[in-house]
């Protein structure tokens, strides 16, 4: 199929009325998930994750991803108005776009943030138009031991970008592998760490972990910042930038945006890694360095268009080689899996309206956000203001449903309990759970691929090295892990990661 072809295709799925719906709904839900401190993409995909198992799957996808990338939106509300970021990616947000909102421009902040935000999405779009069929025909000449070098290097990657300390990020990686092992070994058809549960022969479901630690993690965590934060929400008038804000912005929104449609393809923190590369570049090439941090809109309308592309292109590696290179892209790989949908190469051809209709509904999602950001931008400035302790028994109360009725388990219940502990303990000594999360989906695939290519290679090791493909991953992977040992290295990391915690 052309990409014309394929364009209209998806045309003709995202503009179904239920789809179109599920899409606007996504965007909305997004957005207020983004302007709300404390509640993330992460926690509301997880929450959400049962209640799409009744949706068609293109339907489910659709509107899982306009939650994802509408939190981009939302995130920089809170950040421009109250100095809080919504999302991990607006920290850098807040620098000079809280700095505006204090001089009475935070009308024209926000603008650059919602106008850079839709040029950044579009382009986004767009290149997944032309890459993604690109790389699942490339991709198509992969064998198991290809497979393996890859989610190999996405480990590592995910590990080095995850801001923390490297060990504990390993740690945390390992021990979703030995989460991913429990079960009943594909192979041999014995039991692996069930310690004799019947409830555990079929493995971990991957909604209750991720529920337990993002959703009820983050409720217990969030409730011990409550009382500590501000509800002072700044002004907002003059929406519409000035002649000059359009002469200083457009650079930044390109240059961002190209930043972040690169960046975004890579594992572990790509939208972070976007956002505070351009507002480093931007900072370096502006002939007035001494106003960032004071109030430049350079630096709101760069990160924001680099986050937003970066968003965007996330979603090429997740749908074109089934490999999630964040843990939001591992939910919606979850999501999938659970519709009896594979992602990977072969989408292109036995899912084609899936896959079409995504990337449709992307275009059209980040158009209503541009709709929905700047007019209704005064309702959001008061739903900051809403305090956490009603939202909470609401969160607990739809996440308890939600898994519940996946199995009608009481067992899932309890175990999304014990994970939101994990989750809570994970957060209060500095331990970042989204390697967990990915180890949890690439562990078991890992496991499969490295199987299948040894029984191929009748126990020969020595493939992995001889195939050039896999030979030169696993090198860029040795060459991210030796990396560490670099002094420059390890400060460059923590400088542009800590930011986040």
């Amino acid at each position: 199929m052309d990409i014309f072809s394929g364009l209209m295709l998806g045309f003709a799925t995202a503009t179904t009325f239920s789809n179109f719906i599920y899409c606007f709904f996504g965007v909305l839900l997004g957005t207020a998930v983004g302007v709300l401190p404390g509640v993330g993409a992460i926690a509301t995909i997880s929450m959400l994750l049962p209640f799409t198992f009744g949706l068609p799957v293109d339907t489910a996808l659709i509107m899982l991803a306009g939650i994802f990338y509408g939190t981009q939106y939302g995130g920089s509300t809170t950040a421009i108005l109250m100095n809080l970021p919504g999302e991990a990616s607006s920290v850098v947000t807040t620098l000079d776009g809280h700095e505006m909102a204090k001089q009475g421009r935070a009308g024209r902040a926000l603008a650059a943030a919602a106008i850079g935000s839709f040029f950044a999405g579009t382009v986004g779009t767009l290149f997944i138009v032309i890459a993604a069929p690109l790389l699942a025909s490339f991709a198509l000449t992969f064998g198991p031991t290809e497979y393996f070098s890859l989610i190999v290097l996405g480990l590592v990657t995910s590990m080095v970008l995850t801001s923390g300390s490297l060990l504990t990020a390993f740690g945390m990686a390992l021990f979703g592998m030995l989460l991913g092992m429990i079960g009943t070994d594909v192979n041999s058809g014995a039991a692996r760490y069930t310690f004799g549960s019947p409830n555990l022969l079929d493995g971990l479901n991957f909604v209750v972990v991720a529920t337990g630690i993002f959703g009820l993690g983050d409720v217990l965590a969030n409730l011990e910042t409550e009382r500590t934060r501000s509800a002072g929400v700044a002004a907002v008038k003059g929406l519409f930038p000035s002649r000059e804000d359009w002469k200083r912005m457009s650079g930044p929104i390109v240059r961002g945006t190209g930043l972040g449609v690169l960046l975004g393809v890579l594992p572990g923190a790509g939208l972070l890694l976007a956002s505070f590369s351009s507002y480093a570049l931007e900072k370096k090439l502006s002939r007035h360095p001494e106003e960032f941090g004071k109030g430049a809109i350079e630096g709101v309308a760069g990160p924001e268009a680099a986050n937003n592309a970066a968003a965007q292109t996330s979603f090429i590696p997740m749908l074109t080689l089934g490999l999630p290179g964040t843990a939001t892209m591992a939910l919606m790989i979850g999501a999938l899996i659970i519709q009896g949908v594979q992602p990977g190469p072969d989408i292109l051809t036995q899912q084609p309206a899936l896959f079409w209709g995504l990337v449709v509904s992307m275009w059209i999602g980040n158009l209503m956000l541009l709709i929905l950001n700047l007019p209704l931008v005064g309702m959001w400035a008061k739903l900051i203001s809403v305090p956490y302790r009603f939202l909470f028994p609401m969160i607990c109360v739809f996440t308890t449903i939600g898994v519940y009725s996946i199995n009608n388990s009481v067992f899932d219940v309890y175990m999304m309990a014990l994970f939101g502990l994990l989750g809570y303990f994970f957060r209060k000594v500095g331990a970042e759970p989204a390697p967990l999360i990915l180890a949890l989906i690439l562990g078991p695939m890992a496991e499969e691929y490295l199987r299948r290519t040894l029984m191929l290679s009748h126990g020969d090791a020595s493939v992995f090295f001889t195939s050039p493909l896999s030979l030169g991953t696993l090198i860029v992977a040795a060459v991210l892990l030796l990396s560490i040992v670099s002094p420059r290295f390890r400060r460059v990391r923590e400088e542009g990661l800590q930011e986040a915690d």
